[in-house]
């Protein structure tokens, strides 16, 4: 474990792995950088592996006020510490904050997404708005477990589910780590692909599951349009809590 600054002087805390050309792995909502060790276990022979935890998780920093500027400051800064440039693999919203740092011109060799959580029915930004004003105010009084119980309700756990992992060791955890939960929701947006994404210059794998649901597959095809130059693959039997051992074959090929 070692530490970068972001430009704004919090401390982000990395793991490295393996040796070889860089790739950093960024983590999605209500994640911290463990959540990837065994896939940097599967790439460490021939790449050096970097996690790191986004601000407010694990052992980095946080510092207010939020602005996702800052998280695409954080992921810059990782990748000069890990040698200036870096394929990056970004996973759920955690690839979406991959793209707004490419568009923004942040140096990324390669970008390989697994299932970006963009939706486009009509109805996506009156849910990212309702989602967002419910999360503030739980936040807002203190209520840490009842934010991270929204958030798994709009990803689509039951009830009953959340209702036992309430109960479970893990959640007090999961509640320390439910104040990033707004921080995701700001990168989301509207929960549309923005236009910006068009700068995208890196080329592009754009991973789904062929068990997800028509949302995964709608959103890769809205990045297809959108992105100059990606290609995308399904994986199938798959869905959204991807088995590592069968993504990194794709992974390796990608970003070799």
């Amino acid at each position: 474990m070692t530490f970068t600054r972001s430009a704004d002087g919090t401390e982000i805390v990395l793991d490295r792995l393996g040796s070889g050309s860089p790739v950093v792995l960024v983590s999605g909502a209500s994640c911290a950088r463990g959540v990837h060790a065994p896939l940097a276990e599967l790439l460490a022979d021939g790449h050096t592996v970097v996690s790191y935890d986004r601000r407010g998780r694990g052992d980095s920093g946080d510092t207010s006020p939020y602005d996702v500027r800052r998280e695409i400051e954080d992921l810059a800064a990782v990748i000069a510490a890990a040698g200036g440039s870096a394929a990056v693999f970004g996973n759920s919203s955690g690839a979406v904050l991959a793209l707004r740092a490419a568009a923004e011109g942040v140096p990324i060799t390669r970008l390989a997404l697994w299932e970006p959580p963009f939706q486009l029915d009509a109805g996506a930004p009156g849910r990212a708005r309702v989602y967002a004003a419910e999360l503030a105010a739980c936040l807002a009084d203190g209520r840490r477990g009842d934010a991270m119980a929204l958030f798994l309700s709009s990803v689509g756990m039951p009830p009953g589910m959340i209702d036992q992992m309430r109960q479970a060791p893990m959640w007090a955890s999961m509640e320390a780590i439910a104040p990033t939960l707004a921080y995701d929701a700001a990168i989301m947006g509207d929960g549309r692909p923005p236009a910006e994404l068009a700068d995208v210059k890196a080329p592009t794998l754009i991973l789904t599951g062929s068990e997800t649901g028509a949302w995964s597959l709608a959103a890769a095809e809205a990045l297809m349009d959108l992105l100059p130059s990606p290609r995308h693959t399904v994986l199938q039997g798959q869905d959204h809590n991807v088995s590592w051992e069968v993504l990194a074959p794709h992974l390796r090929s990608f970003l070799s």
